[in-house]
């Protein structure tokens, strides 16, 4: 079977990016079929490009890459453009490259353009793949107002669902709300995934800090803003240093709209318990998260967001860390039945040290709940499981 799958944001591991599409692509190849991804250049990722147009093969995917920089800083303009531009462009490739069957990857909802002229003038088969819920999320955190947008966000949203055979959604709360919404017939839950070799395997601690030491701090990997809810950790450092809680720290490693903020407030409150520390491949950063005492999921206060399916929560579990979120929606569900971590609400710093303290003076506790969050992470979100999953389900659409 010939795929074409349209992501803006691809990544090998040798990025600081998600590697879901290289994981789910590789092994596709690996299975015999022909998988062209259409994608840009992201900040986080490995991908690099000289032309406006590039094709590259990373072991045996092949990349038609578009040459326009994604980055997370940029002006709300300029990243609007980003995507429209990747998305007219990318539309060549859709009207032009052989495919049984195309992937639209959304967000963002561009993205949706290419999927369908495929869909309408090359008559192949559309799959809409919902990482997260656009353009809701754009509307409810306040992204998009003009309700001449709004309205032609959602009729575009309408569009792309009703002309996909199959939607795949990235967590069972967006799957729920997919279904609710639009009634579609065939709607499929499959999360992000961890590389078990990669983040299970064990790592020995490599400080990059010297305040850091193995088992006295709390992770954060990721975009460093308010949809990720940042101030919540530079909250929890200032709560560690007025209690004088001595050795505890709170690790952030990203880049992000709030990075220079949080370092400018670092220096001059002298929190010695905030560590902020750039982008690092995610290959080097396995030994990071395997010695923390928990890894920190936090999310801006938005029912939409309840719904998200981060990266760090699946690989964190890979890991064997316990996990400390804020969102009240699925991933509370999870680690409430599980037993692996902890939900906090948005605001409550106090509480996240509370958990942290707990996890640093039981030890056993901290072991137990990283051992069950290996074996749920084997069991439910290994990449080859939902590269499985989720290539049996294009089989159906297309048999051989």
């Amino acid at each position: 079977m010939k795929i074409v799958y349209f992501y803006q944001y691809f990544s090998t591991p040798k990025g600081s990016w998600g590697t879901r599409v290289y994981e789910f692509a590789k092994e596709w190849v690996e299975q015999g079929h022909d998988v062209t991804v259409v994608t840009s250049v992201y900040s986080k990722s490995d991908l690099k490009a000289e032309k406006l147009l590039e094709d590259q093969v990373h072991e045996g995917i092949k990349l038609k890459v578009i040459n326009v920089r994604i980055d997370n800083k940029q002006p709300f303009l300029k990243r609007i453009w980003t995507f429209v531009f990747y998305s007219l462009l990318s539309s060549w490739y859709a009207l032009t490259l052989p495919a049984d069957l195309v992937i639209a990857s959304s967000g963002p909802i561009t993205v949706g353009l290419p999927g369908l002229l495929a869909r309408f003038f090359r008559g192949r088969t559309l799959v809409f793949e919902t990482r997260d819920l656009w353009p809701e999320g754009a509307i409810e955190l306040g992204i998009i107002r003009n309700k001449w947008m709004v309205k032609l966000a959602y009729w575009f949203e309408g569009v792309c669902y009703r002309n996909s055979k199959l939607i795949v959604a990235l967590s069972p709360g967006m799957k729920q709300y997919i279904e609710a919404k639009s009634g579609h017939p065939n709607v499929i839950s499959v999360t992000n995934a961890a590389n078990i070799e990669l983040f299970a395997r064990p790592v020995a601690f490599k400080a990059i800090h010297p305040e850091l030491q193995a088992g006295q701090y709390a992770i954060y990997t990721g975009n460093i803003g308010l949809v990720n809810n940042s101030y919540l950790l530079l909250n929890a450092a200032r709560y560690i240093k007025a209690k004088g809680i001595s050795g505890l720290r709170i690790l952030i490693i990203g880049d992000g709209q709030l990075r220079d903020e949080l370092v400018r407030v670092k220096e001059q409150e002298g929190l010695d318990s905030l560590i902020i520390h750039g982008l690092i491949p995610k290959v080097e950063l396995v030994g990071l998260i395997q010695h923390a005492l928990a890894s920190l999921v936090p999310l801006q206060n938005s029912p939409i967001l309840d719904t998200s399916s981060p990266n760090k929560f699946f690989e964190s579990l890979a890991a064997g860390v316990p996990v400390i979120q804020n969102t009240q929606g699925w991933m509370k569900d999870f680690l409430d039945g599980h037993q692996v971590g902890y939900t906090i609400r948005h605001d409550d710093a106090e509480a996240l040290v509370r958990c942290l303290i707990e996890l640093r003076e039981q030890p056993a506790l901290h072991a137990q709940m990283g051992e069950k969050a290996q074996v749920i992470a084997r069991a439910e979100f290994d990449k080859d499981v939902l590269a499985r999953r989720f290539r049996n389900a294009l089989e159906k659409l297309n048999p051989a």
